[in-house]
Order: structure tokens, then sequence, then C-alpha cells
């Protein structure tokens, strides 16, 4: 007898973000070359929204210099969602000029966070994106919204929910049409993520809601699995677990993708994404980086 889950989403969207918050946060630089066929790959496996570069000062984030580069030369597979990081309004110029399909902008729930990473307090970087968004609505680009640190900061340690919730509210309210939560850091656990969410479901609609976990301590599937019976259905994964976290010293980065989608299938959740292709595509990029896979399901299949 097959298990379904009760009050669970009966779909799911997996939004990939390997490309862009997985690999800038590698050291060893991969060309444009192989991130295209990395993209292409991912897409091939049935995933619909791929996070496939920045446009960021090259200078801070030099794994991103070849955004431009990869956009243009991604075979755009119909139906599937091809997206930018644009924390400004040049860079979000730079991503409509590579023709990318939406884009992403990021506040914090943390002051120190914000101060440290953009040198500016949280009001200052929300006045910032005004401009961007005005560009957008007028070029008809859907922005998404990520939260970071919504459980944790590595400054200023625990974050209250109802912050979490304010900051979420002001960038829905400005027009982004869904909102990341971000666990930067990767200290949630299911107490914690339910005590957030149960503070920014106040405020949005839980379908405007995604989640973004990382697995510095190993608890990100037990959040998604929060999230799922929270009603969310968006969740934030990275292929073979791509990207440390700078934070936080040796810790693992992004949950990976193939962990991800072995629990959904394991609640007959539907995706529509295969998983034999979806490992080879962890499988390739890892053996571009010259390392170990990081997902658990890869690394058990592979044996």
């Amino acid at each position: 007898m097959s298990y379904v889950a009760e009050n669970f989403p009966k779909t799911a969207t997996i939004v990939e973000v390997g490309p862009r918050d997985g690999l800038q946060n590698e050291k060893q630089l991969i060309s444009a070359e192989d991130k295209i066929i990395l993209i292409d790959m991912l897409a091939d496996a049935g995933v619909t929204s791929i996070e496939s570069g920045s446009f960021v000062s090259p200078k801070w984030v030099p794994q991103m210099a070849t955004s431009t580069d990869v956009f243009n030369g991604i075979n755009k597979k119909n139906g599937v969602k091809y997206m930018a990081l644009t924390p400004n309004i040049k860079g979000f110029e730079a991503a409509i000029n590579a023709n990318v399909d939406e884009v992403a902008i990021f506040g914090a729930a943390s002051e120190a966070f914000s101060q440290k990473n953009i040198n500016c307090s949280i009001e200052e970087s929300l006045q910032r994106f005004i401009p961007l968004i005005e560009a957008a609505k007028k070029a008809n680009i859907k922005v998404r919204g990520y939260v970071s640190c919504v459980v944790g900061c590595p400054y200023d340690g625990y974050i209250e929910p109802e912050k979490v919730a304010e900051v979420a509210e002001k960038l829905y309210q400005m027009g982004c049409y869904e909102i990341s939560l971000g666990d930067t850091i990767g200290v949630g656990t299911p107490a914690s993520v339910q005590k957030m969410l149960n503070a920014v479901k106040t405020r949005i609609p839980v379908e405007k809601l995604a989640v973004h976990f990382h697995d510095t301590y190993g608890q990100a599937l037990a959040n998604i699995y929060t999230a799922l019976q929270n009603g969310i259905s968006v969740i934030d994964s990275s292929i073979a677990g791509l990207g440390g976290c700078p934070y936080a010293k040796g810790a693992s980065g992004n949950v990976a993708t193939e962990d991800v989608l072995y629990l959904l299938n394991g609640l007959n959740i539907t995706t529509n994404i295969d998983m034999d292709k979806l490992l080879k595509a962890g499988w390739f990029i890892s053996e571009k980086l010259g390392k170990a896979s990081n997902s658990k399901v890869s690394t058990a299949l592979k044996a």
C-alpha cells in the first residue's frame, strides 16, 4: 500500500539553486560551458525553475563573472524558468540584456547580517530595491524575494519570528510574487521553523511562500517536512548539495536536490522530475569540482 501524506501538497516545485547559490560558494572556478551543460541536464531531468546565475560584481563573486555567457548559451526549454539574482538596478539591467526569465532580490531578517553582508540596514536594503522592482514591472519580469537568516544569524544569534514576518511582508508588498525563507546558516529545527512559519503565515498567503534550507546541522529535510505540513509546496535546493556555508567553516551548504526529491517521492508528492537524470547532473558537476557529492541519495545509489 502506498503512503499518502495527509495535509501535504499533492504537487511540489523544486527551485534548483545549484548553478548560482551552490557554485558561488565553491572555490574552484567552473567554466561557462560546464555551467551550461549542468543547467541543460537539470532542465532535461524535469526541473522547471533553475537559478542559473547572478549579475553581481565579479570582484565580489568571481564564480558568477560568466553569467551573461551562461544565459546566452543555455538551450532554453519550454516550460522552464531561468532565473538570476540581481542585487541592484545595474545587475537587473545586465540580466534583462541576457534575456533572463525572472530575477531575485534578497533582504535579511538580521540587522548585523545586513550590515556585514551589504553595508546597510535592512530598511535601506529594501529601499534600494524599489527602482529595480519598478523597472521589472515595466519589463514584465517577475521578481522573487529572498529573506536570509530566518531562524538564526552568525552575528545576532536567534532571530525573532516577528522580524522575519515583517521583512517578508515588506518584500511581498513591494511586489515580489514569492518569498523564499532562507535558513542561511542551517541552525533551524522543526520547532524553530514552525514558530517562524506561524508568524510569517499571518502576513503572507502560504501559496506565496517557499523555503530554502541549509543542511549545516543535518536538519534540512526535517525542516522541509515541517514546511510541507504547513502547505508550502516550493522548495529551494542545490544539485549534489553544492556550496558550503560561508559563515560556518567546514559546514555543508544547501540541502541536496536529490535528497529532497527522494523525500517528496516517498510522500507521493508529484514533481515530474526524473531521479536518474538528476543523479547524472549531480555526478557531472561533482566530477568537474573534483569532489564527492554531498547528497546522501547520490552516494547510496552510486554505490
